[in-house]
C-alpha cells in the first residue's frame, strides 16, 4: 500500500508494507552520503541495523527509551554526534522507533545546518497511525510537551507492519487510541473497525485509514492554521493528564500518551450514546475509562498548554460520530470540562 502526501515540492510517499524496512535504499538515496540512524534503547536493535546495513557509510546512535529523551540535553547530544560524524548538508538522518525518536530526529534534521534530509521509520502503532507524517517535530521543555520544534517534512515514511510484532499488547492499545480519535472526528468506517470482538485483527486497515485521513488534513493545512487543529481532539486534557501521570523521565509507572488522550476525549464527546460506545471500545482494548488524577494538577498544566493564550483556550469537541468543531473557551471554563474522577 502507498499514500502520497501532496505538498508541492515537499511531497513524499508513505509506504505501508510488511518488511519494507529492508527496502529503504529503494526509496531514498543511501549510496553517496552519510546516514545517521537514530533509535532508542526500547526498539529492537535489528531494526536500526537493517537500515544501516543498506548504507555504505552509516552510524547508529541509540538514545534512552522514553519521553525524557525529548529534551534539550539529548537534542544537543544528538547534534554533537552528527557533527562528530562529519555530516554535511547533503547527508541523511533516519529515525527508527516510536514517536519520541521521530519527533527528536525530525527536529535534529530540521535544525542541523538549517535542514538536512529526514526519513521516518515508525515502529509503534502510535507513531504509525499519527506522528510519523505531517512534519511536526519537537522536543519538550521541562513538563511542557512539544513546545520547541519546527515543521520539517520527511523525504519518505516507511510503515513496516512487521515491526509491530514485538510490541506488548498495552502498547498496541496505546496507539489504537489515536486511531480511534481519527475515526471519531472524521471517519465512521474507521470507527466501525473498532466495534468488533478484536480490533487488532483490523490493524493494517486501521493504520492505513488513519494515515489517509491525516494526510488529507495536512495537505489542506500544513502548519495548523485552521482545520489541522481537529487532530488535537482529546489532547488538551490528555496532555494535562500526561504531565501529571504520564510515563516520562524518571516516572516509570503511570499512563502512556494514547491512554491519556483516550481519557481526554471522553469529556469532549457531546453525544451520550456515542460516549457509551467509546467506553465499550476502551474496555475491549484495555484502555482506561477513568483516572484518579487530581483535577487541580491537570488544570495547572492545561493553563500552560501552547493552545492557551489571551485568557482563552481552543478545544476540539465531537458533537457526533464523524464530525468535530473547534470551540474557544475562557480559561475560567476549564474546570467544568474536567469530567475526571
Amino acid at each position: 500500500m502507498k499514500l502520497t502526501m501532496q505538498l508541492k515540492q515537499r511531497s513524499y510517499d508513505i509506504i505501508l508494507k510488511a518488511g519494507c524496512l529492508k527496502n529503504l535504499h529503494q526509496f531514498t538515496n543511501t549510496a553517496n552520503r552519510k546516514v545517521f540512524v537514530l533509535t532508542d534503547s526500547g526498539v529492537p536493535a535489528q531494526y536500526a541495523q537493517t537500515v544501516a546495513d543498506q548504507c555504505p557509510d552509516a552510524r547508529v546512535y541509540t538514545i534512552p527509551q522514553g519521553e525524557g529523551s525529548k529534551s534539550l540535553k539529548v537534542y544537543g547530544e544528538v547534534l554533537q554526534a552528527m557533527l562528530d560524524f562529519d555530516m554535511t548538508r547533503a547527508d541523511l538522518l533516519v529515525s527508527v522507533g516510536g514517536g519520541v525518536v521521530g519527533d527528536l530526529g525530525g527536529f535534529c534534521a530540521a535544525s542541523y545546518m538549517r535542514g538536512i534530509d529526514f526519513v521516518n521509520c515508525p515502529t509503534t502503532v502510535l507513531s504509525q497511525v499519527d506522528s510519523s507524517i505531517g512534519g511536526k517535530t519537537a522536543i519538550d521543555l521541562g513538563e511542557t510537551k512539544n513546545i520547541v520544534g519546527a515543521f520539517w517534512q520527511p523525504k519518505v515514511v516507511l510503515v513496516d507492519f512487521d515491526t509491530l510484532t514485538t510490541l506488548p499488547e498495552r502498547q498496541v492499545a496505546n496507539g489504537l487510541a489515536e486511531a480511534l480519535k481519527t475515526g471519531l472526528i472524521g471517519d465512521p468506517k474507521l470507527f466501525s473497525l473498532f466495534e468488533c470482538e478484536d480490533p487488532r485483527q483490523n490493524l493494517e486497515e486501521i493504520i492505513y485509514r488513519s494515515l489517509k485521513f491525516k494526510k488529507k488534513i495536512v495537505e489542506q493545512d500544513e502548519r495548523e492554521g485552521g482545520m489541522r487543529k481537529c487532530l488535537n481532539f482529546g489532547h488538551t486534557i490528555g496532555h494535562g493528564i500526561e504531565a501529571v501521570k504520564g510515563i516520562r523521565g524518571r516516572r516509570t509507572t503511570g499512563l502512556y500518551h494514547g491512554e491519556c488522550v483516550a481519557l481526554g476525549m471522553l469529556p469532549m464527546i457531546e453525544d451520550n450514546a456515542l460516549t457509551k460506545r467509546v467506553r465499550a471500545i476502551y474496555r475491549t482494548l484495555g484502555l482506561p475509562v477513568r483516572t484518579g488524577v487530581s483535577k487541580e494538577k491537570v488544570l495547572h498544566y492545561m493553563l500552560h498548554d501552547k493552545k492557551a493564550g489571551n485568557g482563552t483556550i481552543t478545544v476540539i469537541k465531537c458533537p457526533g460520530l464523524g464530525c468535530w468543531r473547534a470551540e474557544t473557551l475562557p480559561l475560567t471554563e476549564l474546570p467544568s470540562l474536567l469530567g475526571m474522577e
